[in-house]
This record gives C-alpha cells, structure tokens and sequence, in this order.
C-alpha cells in the first residue's frame, strides 16, 4: 500500500463551538471507528491518522459522457484491524453483508466533505450525487476496502479536460495513489488519454510547517492535502 508519511497524537482539548476543523477530525474519527477519541468534544484524547490507498477508474456513458469516479479505497491496518473486530467466524474475514452497516455509516458521513473527491473541468467545480453500489469488504489479511461509484450530477463531455484529485483538505486522513495503475478508464471512446501529474515538491517553508504540525498534532494547514494529491487528467477527442 502506498503511504504518506504523516501521524502522530497528542491531547486535544478544543474550544466551544468548536471550528469546522475540529469537528471535521471529530467526526472522521467516528465514522473511521478509531476510538481514541473520549465521548465529549471538551475530553482529552488522541488523534489518530488514517493512510488510504486509492484505485479510481472514471466511468463513461455510452453516449460518451464521463458519468462519475468508481472508487476503491483500502484501508491501512489500524482501521481495518477495528473496522472487523468481532466480525467474522473462526478467524474468517467478515462477509460484505457483515460490514455493510459500517459502509453505510461510512459513506453517509463522508459526504459532509464531499467524499473526499474534487473535480474540475475548464477550472469550475463538477458536483457529484450521492454514491451507489456502495459496498466494504476485508480480504484474506483482513485489510478493509470501501468501494463506491460517485456519479457526476451532470455527466460531461470530455472534449474539454476533465480532472479530479482525491485528498482530504487537512491532511488529517492521508490519501495515496496505488503504485500500478491507479486511475484507469472504464467504456470510454477511441483516442481517450489519462495522464497523471504529480504534486510539485513542497517548498521549505511548507516542509517546516508540515513538521511542527506533525509534532503538535495540527492539521499543517486547509490547501496541503490538494498540494500533495496528484491529479489524473482525461481527454478525449
């Protein structure tokens, strides 16, 4: 799986109401089941962070609009480990039916931040529906995955570039491409290109901000997770 490098944990006391951001990391904590955090939002408690290994594949319509992102997200081993704790029989992985109440919960809750999935074309914002086909699964080793279809509210032509990023805007949950193939193409026409461009490497200051975020358990800022998230770009003729 690929990681970035980020975690920690430290005390948490935040004020009341507290920011957007710390409910945001309350609230990930929860539908993430790492249960760390004390039940009150005043408790003191640790924050863990979460790696997620993404496999994408935009999906095309027959008439040749890109109709959504079909995602695959596996989990690191801390979540998965809690994710199947009592499930499963004589030492089996749980069965998708087992873990369905848990990919609901999941996905219902991810869409207060937009399921983690920021798509642009001709630089405006594409808003997407709530997803289908939902489903959670652990293989052999127990490592969980969560997959969804997003469609698109409106399906797109892809003569114009049609790109997306998978990121969380904190940094708190921390999103990587797979090594091999992590983005493909799903019924698209002829000619269709998908190219991937890497995230420019931090400046100096960044790094430095990333760091003392790491060791006081802060989120580094609002706009690190898009600069650290690749971006896949499809075109088409």
């Amino acid at each position: 799986m690929h990681r970035l490098e980020a975690g920690a944990s430290a005390a948490f006391s935040p004020p009341s109401p507290p920011k957007r951001e710390t409910r945001m990391k309350l609230k990930i904590n929860s539908i993430l089941i790492l249960l760390t955090l004390a039940a009150g939002i005043g408790a003191a408690s640790a924050h863990p962070h979460v790696w997620v290994a993404v496999r994408s594949e935009v999906v095309f319509a027959p008439d040749g609009k890109i109709a959504g992102v079909r995602h695959a997200w596996e989990f690191d081993e801390m979540y998965s480990a809690y994710a199947v704790q009592g499930l499963g029989k004589d030492g089996k992985p749980p069965t998708r039916e087992e873990l369905a109440p848990l990919a609901k919960t999941n996905v219902e809750s991810l869409a207060e931040f937009e399921f983690f999935t920021f798509a642009k074309q001709n630089s405006a914002k594409l808003a997407f529906k709530q997803p289908e086909n939902v489903a959670l699964e652990a293989n052999d080793k127990k490592i969980v995955t969560l997959r969804f279809f997003l469609p698109l509210e409106t399906p797109v032509a892809a003569k114009k570039p049609f790109s997306f990023q998978v990121y969380d805007p904190t940094y708190f949950v921390s999103f990587g491409l797979e090594k091999n193939d992590p983005v493909t193409l799903a019924g698209a026409p002829g000619g269709c290109s998908l190219s991937l461009v890497e995230p420019a490497p931090l400046m100096a200051n960044e790094n430095q901000k990333l760091s003392e975020a790491f060791f006081q358990n802060m989120s580094p800022g609002a706009d690190f997770g898009m600069k650290l998230a690749t971006r896949a770009i499809v075109a088409c003729p």
